[in-house]
């Protein structure tokens, strides 16, 4: 179950949000749309990112990997190099560099993909509202027991309108 409030004042929508969250919802349970970006100052809808420690490990993990592949290939085909190494860490830290950079792009893509929920199945049912120019819409998702209760928070904070919806 899905309810959407509308707001008109951030100043509403902030105090929404604190009595949701003291009402039991969890961040995760609450998306806010609007026609412009909306900036909430720390505490008030945090949902931290990994995306750093997912670019330096994935980053890490896949130029070691190929980095091995590099080792094991040149080492698989032995070449007379007259006197020099077959595996020059000069020669290869060039190539393990652009692939750990590669990496970490790949990985920061995906990951922003996988935050942004557009490839996450349990957004696809949630319902998306139209929003109104100048207004703002909350959606918080919460099980039937919980809907009069939140649905009443909403209210007394101010939401000019509030709807009742189910997932798709």
């Amino acid at each position: 179950m899905f309810l959407i409030g509308e707001f008109k004042e951030k100043d509403q929508l902030i105090a929404a949000i604190r009595a949701l969250k003291t009402g039991g919802a969890r961040d995760t349970d609450l998306d806010i749309f609007s026609e412009e970006p909306v900036e909430f100052r720390k505490g008030i809808l945090d949902r931290p990112s990994k995306m750093s420690l997912v670019a330096v490990v994935g980053g890490g993990i896949i130029g070691i990997l190929l980095t091995a592949a590099i080792y094991l290939a040149q080492n698989s085909y032995k070449v007379i190099t007259g006197g020099m190494p077959i595996f020059s860490p000069w020669a290869t830290g060039v190539i393990s560099f652009e692939m750990t950079m590669l990496g970490a792009v790949l990985c920061s893509f995906g990951w922003f993909l996988w935050e942004s929920g557009l490839i996450r199945k349990r957004d696809k049912t949630a319902p998306v509202p139209l929003v109104e120019p100048g207004s703002m819409c909350l959606r918080v998702r919460c099980e039937n027991a919980q809907t009069d209760r939140f649905s009443e928070i909403l209210r007394g904070s101010g939401a000019i309108d509030v709807e009742e919806k189910a997932a798709a």
